[in-house]
């Protein structure tokens, strides 16, 4: 089965740990949708959410097996504030994803610091445009009160960074079509932007 994801779950390297089956098989843009961190958390920090409004998401799409689902449901808080959604995304098919319910949007929350850094570091290793990730990188943050979890957060995201792992070794495997180039990115972008 395919899962399309676009918050904290972007990287390979951090899937891959929590899932043993997940393997990326490209990524892709979905017009008409945007990426917010104001889903309220456990821990009472905003975590990611992607609503039907705005000038566009990127996806991450990987292929996990079904003995895996309970665990993504999970780690991705389903029935905590999370719905499972099925998208239809172009040479992708059906794939499931989690949206935040309503009750749980708070548009005053921020992320935690070490949660923006793990977005924006998947965004850097899946090559999506430089527009996108300083709109991620300029969401403000805030500093996690726990130092314990904070550190071996922050400690995870120096390790995705150092992690060699490049959008070109993958296109190397698999159909070209399966992952957007930098002037596919660009051309959709710049499309999104001159609507009304």
């Amino acid at each position: 089965m395919h899962y399309a994801a676009y918050g904290s779950n972007l990287h390979p390297l951090r899937l891959g740990r929590r899932l043993s089956s997940a393997e990326l098989i490209g990524t892709s843009f979905m017009d008409g949708w945007s990426l917010h961190f104001h889903k309220r958390g456990k821990d009472e920090s905003g975590k990611c959410n992607i609503i039907n409004s705005g000038e566009g998401v990127f996806l991450a799409i990987y292929e996990i097996s079904r003995h895996n689902k309970q665990t993504l449901d999970r780690i991705e808080g389903l029935g905590f504030g999370y719905s499972e959604r099925t998208l239809t995304i172009p040479e992708f098919d059906h794939c499931v994803t989690y949206i935040a319910d309503d009750t749980h949007i708070d548009e005053s929350l921020v992320p935690y610091d070490w949660y923006k850094e793990l977005v924006l570091v998947g965004a850097i290793k899946l090559g999506f445009p430089e527009s996108y990730r300083n709109q991620i990188n300029a969401v403000a943050t805030r500093q996690d009160p726990d130092p314990v979890r904070r550190a071996e957060s922050m400690e995870c995201c120096r390790n995705y960074q150092s992690w060699i792992l490049t959008v070109r070794r993958l296109r190397a495997s698999l159909p070209s079509s399966r992952f957007l180039h930098p002037q596919q990115t660009r051309r959709i972008l710049s499309t999104s932007e001159r609507k009304p």
